[in-house]
């Protein structure tokens, strides 16, 4: 070991680097060392809970083999979908080439579940900018604001955090879907844990149970054991 901090400290000073700026690395390196072995803790876990949904769904060379295109008996998309399921404790999936992006998959879901009269609300604020083309936020041909779907939103408070006053008083008898964006986008606020998720749709399922609370979990999947 100390050869090796020895070659690196002899590498640094070829570089023009001197010696204190090389301890104060080894020194920060140090400090972070328990941030970074938690990181490295739920990436093994993460990791495992994929291995073990390819091993319960029996994931094999014959899920590889080619389809028709149609869709029937295509073993291979249907054990996708089941460990994605699994995965993401869902009661299905859909995992498809033709969901060419996020927005798309956003739009999909949007689709389903809303009819003209029915009104989204954002919690978290004004989407990020590809969803307001969707939306009719920005008029876009084919947007929801055309079939009649409206939009509110209530802005984060100063900190970053879900405004739960303000979203109460947004919530109306229209009201159909909340859409919650995990991610901060192109934001500065901080992106939301699972449980923050957890509390904000709890606190709108106690207002109204009926309402249809949709996460886009865009760069949520595995930075948390949940």
């Amino acid at each position: 070991m100390a050869e090796q901090t020895s070659r690196l400290k002899e590498q640094y000073r070829r570089m023009g680097i001197g010696d204190k700026v090389f301890l104060l690395g080894q020194e920060v390196e140090r400090e972070l060392a328990p941030r970074f072995a938690r990181i490295e803790e739920n990436a093994e876990y993460c990791q495992l809970k994929v291995l073990q949904a390819l091993r319960d769904n029996q994931v094999s060379e014959a899920c590889l083999q080619g389809s028709t295109g149609y869709g029937y008996n295509d073993l291979g998309r249907d054990t996708l979908e089941k460990v994605y399921a699994d995965l993401f404790q869902t009661e299905d999936a859909l995992v498809r080439p033709q969901i060419t992006c996020g927005t798309h998959a956003l739009s999909i879901a949007l689709s389903c579940a809303l009819r003209p009269g029915d009104e989204i609300l954002s919690p978290v604020g004004t989407p990020y900018d590809t969803l307001r083309s969707v939306i009719g936020i920005n008029p876009a041909p084919g947007s929801l604001k055309e079939w009649g779907i409206s939009y509110d939103e209530a802005a984060l408070t100063p900190e970053g955090r879900f405004d739960y006053e303000g979203i109460k008083a947004r919530i109306k008898r229209n009201t159909r879907l909340v859409t919650i964006q995990r991610s901060r986008g192109y934001a500065t606020r901080p992106s939301f844990s699972v449980d923050e998720i957890g509390e904000l749709i709890c606190f709108i399922k106690g207002i109204r149970p009926d309402i249809i609370c949709m996460v886009d979990n865009c760069y949520g999947e595995f930075p948390e054991a949940k």
